[in-house]
């Protein structure tokens, strides 16, 4: 990046630390910190439609849809993550690939299961041999952040659940009294009130959301874990033009700083959300503030 980073022999003290933080694999890995702020910035609310899908779903009057939410509800928060993250992204591109090999190939006369194999035709490869590698790394982003929003999802499913039961019966009879119907009740009394109920299960969620991000690199995505174990092992002259003993401590003493900082970070703007939502609400949160106030 710098002029005398040319030959990296005639370096040492800062300058060759300056030309060794500013190598391409470095710059790889400054912008991994990007896509893990990308992946929270999408999954996030994603996250929060299923569940609010979901928890409606468990909620419904229509039998099939009460039980395809508390199954969905159910099985993702029953399985370990880990099993989930690799069999959806699994399940997921052989299901956009057959729905492609369907509508591309309808000639198609062998079998797409053979044995253990997934065999579809070649231009119903998701995505093609022959794309851009950043179509590739775009397709794999994509895949995690969908698996990232559908194991969330049931967990914020499960939380809205229970603050949605959580608001007084009485007040939703108060407003049908009044006149209104029960889907106008959900959306004028319920929903407004039960996020004051939901936020802290859900400030919890966004912190596990915050911890999930290293298993990007289980999903094959290169994040900044995948980039810190790659830069900070040990490097020798022959494979390395800037050798160093192994340095890994001190990458992930990098990651932990940053992990650590935006968790605080998202404390305090979640403890002032917390504060916006209870205002004038018949909580412990809305007590208090008035208790203060006097």
């Amino acid at each position: 990046m710098f002029s005398y980073c040319t030959d990296p022999d005639t370096l040492s003290g800062f300058s060759w630390l300056s030309c060794y933080l500013t190598t391409g694999k470095h710059m790889a890995f400054y912008r991994a910190f990007g896509t893990v702020l990308l992946l929270l910035a999408i999954t996030a609310p994603t996250a929060l439609a299923f569940g609010f899908c979901g928890a409606r779903a468990a909620r419904s009057q229509v039998a099939p849809l009460r039980w395809f939410g508390k199954i969905y509800i159910a099985i993702v928060r029953g399985v370990p993550d880990i099993a989930f993250f690799l069999f959806f992204v699994i399940a997921l591109d052989q299901a956009f690939e057959w729905l492609r090999h369907q509508v591309k190939c309808p000639d198609w006369d062998e079998p797409i299961r053979q044995g253990n194999d997934f065999v579809v035709c070649q231009i119903a490869k998701m995505p093609l041999g022959n794309a851009p590698q950043w179509v590739h790394e775009t397709y794999g982003f994509f895949l995690a952040i969908l698996t990232f929003a559908i194991v969330f999802g049931a967990f914020a499913a499960n939380i809205l659940y229970g603050a949605m039961n959580t608001v007084p019966h009485a007040q939703m009879e108060t407003a049908e009294a009044y006149g209104m119907n029960r889907k106008q009740a959900f959306w004028r009394v319920m929903v407004p009130q039960m996020w004051v109920y939901a936020l802290p299960g859900l400030s919890n969620l966004w912190m596990v959301l915050i911890k999930a991000t290293p298993l990007l690199f289980l999903l094959g995505v290169e994040d900044i874990v995948y980039w810190a174990r790659e830069l900070g092992g040990s490097k020798t002259a022959r494979f390395s033009d800037y050798p160093h003993p192994d340095w890994r401590m001190w990458y992930f003493l990098a990651l932990l700083v940053f992990y650590l900082g935006f968790t605080k970070v998202s404390e305090v703007v979640l403890d002032r959300l917390m504060t916006r939502l209870t205002r004038g609400q018949a909580t412990m949160g809305g007590e208090a503030q008035r208790k203060a106030a006097a």
